[in-house]
């Protein structure tokens, strides 16, 4: 569910095409560890799409919108997005209070970190996620959930670790909840504004992604990465390991940086920062490497593999780092809003993308809200017995009752 998973889907093959394993190359060359060396393209090259466009009435912007929807996600997996409505002092706001929170000791947070939920909502301590394609390294940052709606009362019912009620902490330092909360739906809006242009984008009805989110269990997340040491800088070690989100559509803000000191300041070189494989061409068969830098005044978008899912690989789920940089004792805020399919959708290609390729890449069809559980289970915020969620029970109760317990 929601936290950003990390499971990698093999990539669709056919021309220009070729399968991604789950453990996926890095995007550099560990020590000690062979890695492509990958080509770096400009990040000027990602399109920009104007929300306004998208609800304009003139043909000739929407299509341009769409257009650019098409190559950003066919291509990249990630889109900047301009008119987005979400207020940059007000997330400087409350990056103050989430770093306020973070700076507390750690038995004091403890009671936050709701292991029982599958860390879904509140605190999320260091050294929790891991990256399925890294073997396991865990991520250097603590986080925070929130679901910015309320939760639909059935789904709740029916998977209660993926709907559970936000957790709020105590004495909470001033605008940490508002400031989250109003983030989070700001996100949300600007993703149901791209979802309707996308399914445009594709020939698809304006609302088929918008209705299968509904009611579904979104998050918003704020992440703060750690300081690193003198003896971890300009090491193997990067803040957020090689990755895919395993959402619909991951929304994101813009982050900032903190000085020694925890204060916000510029970075401090140019070695930190998100970057994206691209898509595996002939040319470039380990793909791409593209600094995902937005322009100002734009936020960023990403795909996520439910959406590469259900459009049988058009749009390309992104493998992107998180890189640290090269001087210690500097952490970096962000926030991330992550949309999701409902839970009782079915994940598979939709018709129109159901080739045979396809089928093959993404078959058996599967449940969202299983698919979910897996993926949880496997970057290491759920416990592997939440898989026994995933199979019948007619056994253990037959059992019991030979039993006579």
């Amino acid at each position: 569910m929601p936290a950003p998973g990390i499971r990698v889907l093999p990539r669709p093959t056919g021309p220009g095409r070729t399968p991604q394993s789950n453990r996926a190359s890095h995007l550099f060359p560990r020590s000690g560890t062979p890695g492509p060396i990958m080509a770096e393209t400009s990040s000027l090259n990602i399109p920009t799409v104007d929300l306004a466009d998208l609800a304009s009435d003139d043909s000739a912007r929407v299509e341009r919108a769409a257009a650019a929807i098409r190559e950003a996600f066919g291509v990249f997996g990630l889109v900047y997005l301009k008119n987005h409505g979400v207020d940059t002092q007000a997330l400087n706001r409350f990056y103050d209070a989430f770093a306020a929170f973070i700076a507390r000791p750690a038995e004091e947070k403890k009671p936050y970190g709701r292991a029982d939920i599958w860390y879904q909502r509140g605190w999320t301590p260091p050294n929790t996620e891991v990256a399925v394609a890294s073997n396991g390294q865990p991520d250097f940052k603590e986080c925070y959930f929130v679901a910015p709606y309320p939760n639909d009362a059935q789904s709740a019912l029916e998977f209660p670790e993926l709907y559970p009620e936000n957790v709020w902490p105590q004495n909470a330092p001033p605008y940490f909840e508002d400031g989250i909360m109003t983030l989070g739906r700001s996100l949300h809006e600007a993703g149901l504004k791209l979802l309707r242009g996308s399914a445009v984008a594709l020939g698809l009805p304006e609302t088929l992604f918008t209705d299968l989110c509904d009611r579904a269990a979104h998050v918003t997340r704020a992440l703060q990465y750690l300081p690193l040491t003198n003896t971890q800088v300009n090491t193997d070690i990067v803040w957020g390991e090689e990755h895919t989100d395993f959402n619909l559509l991951t929304l994101l803000p813009g982050g900032r940086f903190l000085d020694p000191d925890g204060s916000p300041a510029p970075g401090p070189d140019n070695k930190s920062g998100l970057y994206l494989r691209t898509r595996a061409t002939p040319e470039a068969p380990n793909g791409l490497k593209v600094r995902g830098t937005a322009p100002a005044g734009c936020i960023v978008a990403q795909v996520g593999q439910q959406l590469e899912i259900l459009t049988g690989g058009t749009f390309l789920a992104t493998p992107h780092v998180i890189t640290a940089p090269g001087v210690p004792g500097w952490q970096r805020q962000s926030a991330a809003h992550f949309m999701h399919v409902h839970t009782n959708t079915v994940l598979f290609p939709l018709e129109k993308f159901r080739s045979a390729d396809a089928v093959r890449n993404y078959a058996p069809p599967v449940l969202a809200g299983t698919y979910d559980i897996k993926t949880l289970v496997d970057i290491g915020l759920a416990p592997a017995s939440a898989l026994d969620k995933l199979g019948y029970r007619h056994y253990d109760r037959l059992n019991r009752q030979r039993a006579g317990t």
